[in-house]
C-alpha cells in the first residue's frame, strides 16, 4: 500500500476509515501493560518518525479507560513481540498527547497505524482477534531488499555499506556508519558530503561535529573550551568548533550543560 507522506510531527493527508469501535468503552476498565515504548508528543519524531525510517512502528493510540484497549494491548504486544525486533510498537495514550491523536485524526480508539519510512502504510480501528492483528503486523516484516539491507550493513566494512547505498542511497544507517568509517581513514570531507543526504537529527549532528574536528570523543576538552570561549563571539570558526565539541561531548555529560550556558552568556 502507498505511503502517506510525514512531515515533523504532522500526519497530512491521512485517510482514516470511518470509526467503528469494537467493543464497549469503559471507566476503569484498567490500563495497558506497560511493555512497549510510550511515546508523547515531545517524543514522537525520534520514537516513531525518526525510527521507522529503518524499523515498521506500529502505533496503538488509547486511553486508560477504553475496555476495546485494554483487550487489544497484550495481543499486540504478543504479536508485535514475536517478530524479534523486525517490527516496533509504541503506545500513544489519546487523553495526554493531544497532538498525535490530532495528527492521526483518531475520532475512536483503540486506533491502530504502522509507520514505515515516515509514511502511515496501514491502519485499523477497534479491537481486532489475534489472527487479524497477526496479518496485519505480519505484511510489515522485511522484505527480501531489506533483509539484504540488514547483511551489508551488518557487515559494516566500507565495500558493503557503498553496496547497501547502491540499493537504498538514503539510508542512514548505512549513511552513518560509511560517515564513521571515513572519518577514522581521515576522509573527513567525504565524511560530510555523505552526511548531507541526510537530514539533520541528533545522531547526525554527532558524526558531523567528529567530522569537523577530525577526531573522536576526549573526555579532556576543557582546556580547548576554555580557549575557544573567548573567541566565540567575533569568530564564526571557533563557534563552530565549540559546538562541535559539544555535540560530542552529549548531553549525558555532566559539563555539557554548563558549556552551553556560558556559550549562550557570551553571544548575548
Amino acid at each position: 500500500m502507498p505511503g502517506t507522506s510525514v512531515v515533523g510531527t504532522a500526519l497530512t493527508g491521512l485517510t482514516v476509515p470511518e470509526p467503528v469501535l469494537h467493543g464497549s468503552v469503559a471507566e476503569g476498565a484498567g490500563s495497558v501493560p506497560d511493555m512497549a515504548i510510550d511515546v508523547t508528543d515531545a517524543t514522537f519524531q525520534t520514537e516513531v518518525l525518526d525510527r521507522s525510517m529503518s524499523t515498521p512502528v506500529v502505533v496503538d493510540l488509547w486511553a486508560p479507560w477504553c475496555g476495546p484497549c485494554v483487550t487489544l494491548g497484550p495481543i499486540l504486544e504478543q504479536v508485535v513481540g514475536e517478530t524479534n525486533g523486525d517490527v516496533a510498537l509504541v503506545k500513544v495514550n489519546v487523553d495526554e498527547n493531544p497532538e498525535i491523536a490530532g495528527a492521526f485524526r483518531v475520532q475512536s480508539i483503540p486506533a491502530v497505524f504502522a509507520v514505515h519510512r515516515g509514511a502511515v502504510v496501514n491502519t485499523f480501528i477497534g479491537a481486532l482477534p489475534e489472527h487479524e492483528v497477526r496479518r496485519f503486523v505480519e505484511t510489515l516484516g522485511p522484505t527480501e531488499e531489506e533483509l539484504e539491507l540488514r547483511r551489508l550493513i551488518e557487515a559494516g566494512t566500507e565495500a558493503s555499506l557503498q553496496q547497501a547505498l547502491e540499493i537504498d542511497p538514503g539510508n542512514e544507517p548505512a549513511i552513518l556508519r560509511l560517515a564513521e568509517l571515513y572519518i577514522a581513514d581521515g576522509r573527513s570531507d567525504d565524511a560530510l558530503a555523505l552526511l548531507a543526504r541526510l537530514p539533520e537529527t541528533d545522531a547526525v549532528r554527532k558524526v558531523a561535529a567528529a567530522a569537523r574536528l577530525s577526531t573522536t570523543p576526549d573526555d579532556d576538552y576543557d582546556v580547548k573550551l576554555a580557549a575557544l570561549l573567548d573567541r566565540v563571539k567575533a569568530d564564526e570558526a571557533a563557534r563552530q568548533e565549540y559546538v562541535d565539541i559539544l555535540e560530542l561531548m552529549g548531553p549525558d555529560d555532566p559539563r555539557t550543560a554548563g558549556y552551553r550556558r556560558q556559550l549562550t552568556s557570551r553571544l548575548f
